[in-house]
């Protein structure tokens, strides 16, 4: 505990870290206070209680209460996130982007500019649909002034929430977009442990202390399989510049566990409700069409089990896709670097893919086993609101935020500890001991 308030007032006392967290802090109370102005034309008092469910109710989640508010931010930064994964699957399809990904930093500049301008196609459509979502009792006037109205204010709601991410990554800490979906879903835990706690009378008061360790226990094994990678030895070749000889260096080729991170749950979630929603369209009186609607509710063991298995596969999919084996590999054959035993070239790309398709089994099985892990808590009896904090996106997306702005932090008492080392040093120069010697 000593330690971790001298850590602190470390972080403290440099003042571009200081003022880069009160940057952070700032902007996000402007993105909070946002989530409760109400659309114009919405009657607050008027909107359905207990909040959206099924899609809508995870998507209700990620955005701090925002959709189920109807405030002008009710879309946030969500639509953004479409739009960086169509240009990502893009850079995989399409020559040009793949081009533009090999620039460096102006390809990447000029991907974050196209991911922008398709952000605002996206949001208008699903304003739409989001629209189409409030209930109609609390509309005061509707009509096409209303709709047309709104998809503008949520458009830019969206497109504002866009520019404070990018604000906190450049004055504040760092992850602005993913700050500001992990801040969304924190606000909602104070709420969820309250009603949990309230659910759970002084004979159920054990069973509260039981659900906050499992909750611990789940936390930790996601920080585990966040940070849990597999090593792949890699050695240079000495090299001669002179006569100078450098001795030959052994490293390391971190290759991730659960390389894919969240996207395979978000990519599975959105098949998900495909057909149920496809079922209710069909034909409601139909037997059949019940019955499907009945298998993929999020409590039902069919879901839960095609849910999991839709997981692997895009585990597989977007790692596939995330990291190239044969890119590695030539650039380790173009700085010198070789895998011991193994010869450079395609004997090391094929080893690399056959190493990583094997530590991505238990991966994408942990990260199914932790997306359904929500659905078994609301069957064991823990309270909805409160059971989505034991796994699935939420989860996911608080702890990586919360690792990332933990090594930002790291990195910032780093520099600053060697600028110590520059300033307070007593290192002589080359010319200071030629004065001496002469």
């Amino acid at each position: 505990m000593k330690k971790l308030i001298e850590s602190i007032k470390e972080v403290f006392k440099i003042e571009d870290l200081r003022t880069r967290i009160f940057n952070t802090l700032f902007f996000i109370a402007i993105y909070r206070l946002g989530s409760y102005v109400v659309l114009p034309g919405v009657d607050p008092t008027r909107l359905t209680q207990g909040g959206a469910t099924g899609v809508l109710g995870i998507l209700d989640t990620l955005l701090g209460g925002a959709f189920s508010h109807a405030s002008i931010f009710a879309l946030g930064i969500m639509p953004y996130i479409s739009a960086s994964i169509v240009l990502q699957l893009l850079t995989i399809a399409v020559p040009y982007f793949q081009k533009l990904q090999k620039e460096g930093e102006s390809g990447r500049k000029k991907i974050n500019q196209y991911t922008r301008i398709l952000t605002i196609p996206i949001v208008a459509l699903q304003s739409v649909g989001f629209i189409a979502t409030i209930n109609a009792e609390a509309i005061v006037n509707p009509g096409a002034f209303f709709t047309v109205s709104t998809a503008i204010i949520v458009t830019a709601g969206t497109l504002f929430c866009m520019w404070l991410g990018e604000k906190i990554t450049d004055k504040g800490i760092g992850n602005g977009i993913s700050m500001i979906i992990m801040i969304g879903i924190v606000s909602r835990l104070p709420g969820a442990l309250i009603g949990e706690a309230t659910a759970r009378t002084m004979r159920g008061s054990l069973i509260f202390l039981i659900e906050l360790v499992v909750l611990f226990l789940v936390v930790m094994a996601v920080i585990i399989l966040t940070q849990a990678v597999r090593q792949i030895p890699v050695q240079y070749a000495k090299q001669v510049g002179g006569a100078a000889t450098l001795s030959s260096q052994r490293q390391y080729i971190p290759m991730k566990v659960n390389a894919a991170g969240v996207m395979p749950i978000i990519f599975a979630q959105s098949l998900m409700f495909v057909p149920a929603i496809a079922a209710s369209a069909w034909n409601k009186n139909s037997d059949t069409a019940t019955l499907i609607g009945t298998w993929f509710q999020p409590n039902h063991w069919v879901y839960n089990v095609v849910f999991g298995l839709l997981i692997i596969i895009f585990t597989y999919f977007y790692t596939a896709i995330s990291v190239n084996p044969n890119q590695i590999a030539d650039d380790l054959k173009r700085s010198g670097g070789f895998i011991p035993g193994v010869k450079p070239g395609r004997d090391t790309s094929e080893y690399i893919d056959e190493v990583l398709t094997r530590i991505t089994l238990p991966g994408a099985v942990a990260l199914a086993v932790i997306a359904i892990l929500p659905s078994l808590a609301t069957v064991a009896g823990v309270t909805r609101p409160f059971a989505q904090f034991y796994g699935g996106t939420s989860l996911i997306i608080m702890v990586g935020v919360v690792l990332d702005t933990m090594n930002q932090v790291k990195s910032y008492l780093l520099m600053r500890h060697y600028d110590g080392m520059m300033k307070t040093g007593k290192v002589r120069g080359r010319s200071q001991n030629i004065a001496l010697a002469s």
